[in-house]
């Protein structure tokens, strides 16, 4: 009978023992478990903070890239209304000028609900509309005279220091564009805008270089010639 005691004890023993090494393995596979979720989660959260970061760089670097590649000058702001069945609906207009100052130049003009709505519109739409003009030592190359509708404008260059001499909206355009000396007259239209699209379009229209020499030998050449 003892034999058969210390039999079942020992079986018990075994038992008992087995029992705990499964729970102590359980307990260690569930804190393994919940170790590899949390590291898993730390990861994520890794990833997205990088994310986030470089999300943030990228758009810093785009600000920065639009803050560094163009000067941009408002030229007028209005409040312009439209009747509908309902009413008055009230909006803002913007005019805007930008340049490089290196002789690339673009006007946009644009409508929102708030000024910066219609800015970034008219900024958009002037950033797609862009026009190289040749510039000659920080000034045109020749004087012309450009009319556009009611708006007449006559430009003329300077010499080193004379400075820009334009009112209304030319000077934001000559300072966009990044003329430094020039001479200017607005003869026809006192609209600040009409004045600006003039001026872009007759500095659009100029030619590069003006060989004088070049010229004035053709005309002597043509003249002898008919004789």
């Amino acid at each position: 009978m003892t034999e058969s005691k210390k039999d079942e004890n020992k079986k018990e023993k075994k038992k008992n023992e087995s029992g705990d090494s499964k729970k102590t393995d359980s307990k260690k596979q569930t804190q393994n478990n919940v170790k590899s979720d949390k590291s898993k989660q730390k990861k994520v959260q890794v990833k997205r903070k990088k994310s986030s970061r470089s999300y943030k760089r990228k758009k810093k670097k785009r600000r920065r890239r639009n803050q560094e590649e163009f000067e941009k000058r408002i030229i007028s702001i209005r409040r312009v209304s439209r009747v509908n069945k309902g009413g008055r609906r009230l909006r803002l207009s913007v005019c805007i000028v930008i340049g490089d100052k290196k002789g690339r130049i673009g006007i946009g003009l644009a409508k929102g609900e708030d000024v910066r709505s219609a800015e970034e519109k008219a900024y958009k739409y002037a950033k797609k509309h862009m026009k190289k003009i040749p510039l000659k030592n920080n000034t045109i190359p020749h004087e012309f005279y450009h009319k556009k509708g009611a708006a007449r404008v006559f430009m003329k260059p300077a010499s080193p220091g004379t400075g820009i001499v334009a009112g209304s909206s030319l000077r934001a355009v000559m300072e966009v564009l990044g003329v430094k000396d020039v001479l200017s007259k607005i003869i026809g239209s006192n609209n600040a805008i009409n004045n600006a699209y003039a001026a872009i379009e007759g500095l659009s229209q100029m030619k590069h270089t003006v060989n004088t020499k070049k010229d004035s030998n053709n005309k002597v050449k043509s003249k002898t010639d008919k004789k």
